[in-house]
């Protein structure tokens, strides 16, 4: 058996440029693992789930933190920390969906450690693949969660290829409602890609949750001006109101004309592995007063094609309510 709670042997790279980070993670690929704040790292390692030859603390690079303000937006560093994107004040003033997110991982003392680009590159929090079990995400051939006998009540509704596991980021759908922008860099150069694109679901990458591949590093991300200063709405239910992962949330961004809304980009969290965007919720209230009666109506269309396991349908009836919620706010 292993040794749990003991760190294996590896060897520790801390460069303090992006360039020598970018070599050193091409030169080890899937034997190096790349660390920001390590909320989520030291644990697969202790556990000895994952195993690797060299970790590579991105935590002195300097150049990877901050929020600065650009042409078209702002742009946060990966290496930012919850707190400090919380006590923005243009994150605040502009982008607030942003912050409240934020405000709403783990506890405070774990928002002080970790970085926005760890939060959304984050794994799966499902307990069969997190101890070592060989299921399909870990290479196997059985996903445990979706069987008769499965603990499932935190999984997901929606998309479920092989695999049932829920994405845990509270700021993914913030990111993804507020039309964000991921960069990324290699030693081939630098890519951008849209914050809906950057996540992956079981369909297109059993393995992965990210497009980040062996060598890549997110750097920032840029959030445009387009949703800034809109009207915003997020909520987080989970069993407890610190340190828990959601079971369902919300983030919703709307352009109003009085109490018209004339655009809208809806996105809820925990119900499958990546970011759900209600593109059918945000078609439908389109024009249509912001009030009860708006969101009321629409509801029910926000959990079509759902999926429940044997433990997770009240996920049904609750992203219903939250969407309910956010659009008579």
């Amino acid at each position: 058996m292993p040794s749990h709670d003991v760190m294996p042997n590896m060897e520790l790279y801390q460069p303090v440029q992006v360039e020598d980070a970018l070599e050193i993670a091409s030169r080890f690929a899937d034997r190096g693992w790349l660390v920001g704040g390590g909320q989520d790292t030291y644990g697969w390692l202790k556990d000895r789930a994952k195993s690797i030859d060299a970790l590579i603390d991105l935590s002195g690079i300097e150049s990877l933190r901050g929020i600065r303000e650009t042409d078209d937006g702002i742009e946060i560093g990966a290496l930012t920390t919850l707190t400090e994107v919380i006590n923005s004040d243009i994150v605040q003033q502009r982008y607030a969906l942003l912050s409240d997110a934020a405000r709403q991982v783990a506890s405070p003392q774990i928002r002080n450690i970790g970085t926005l680009g760890g939060n959304v590159s984050q794994d799966v929090r499902c307990w069969y693949y997190r101890r070592g079990l060989s299921c399909y995400r870990a290479g196997g051939n059985l996903c445990y969660a979706d069987t008769p006998q499965g603990m499932n009540r935190e999984h997901a509704l929606f998309d479920s290829s092989r695999c049932v596991a829920a994405g845990t980021s509270d700021t993914a759908p913030a990111l993804v409602a507020l039309d964000a922008t991921m960069v990324i860099q290699n030693s081939a150069g630098e890519r951008v890609v849209s914050a809906e694109d950057f996540f992956v679901g079981p369909a297109n990458d059993i393995e992965n949750t990210t497009i980040l591949r062996d060598g890549d590093i997110l750097t920032a991300v840029r959030i445009p001006s387009t949703w800034a200063n809109a009207s915003f709405y997020w909520e987080k239910v989970a069993d407890r109101n610190v340190w828990d992962f959601s079971l369902v949330n919300i983030a919703a961004a709307f352009r109003l004309n009085g109490d018209t809304i004339e655009d809208s980009r809806i996105v809820a969290g925990a119900v499958q592995t990546t970011p759900r965007r209600l593109t059918n919720v945000e078609n439908a209230i389109q024009g249509q007063t912001k009030n009860l009666a708006t969101g009321e109506s629409v509801k029910q269309i926000a959990s079509e094609g759902a999926r429940a396991l044997a433990h997770n349908g009240f996920k049904i009836p609750l992203l219903q309510n939250l969407v309910k919620r956010a659009v008579s706010a």
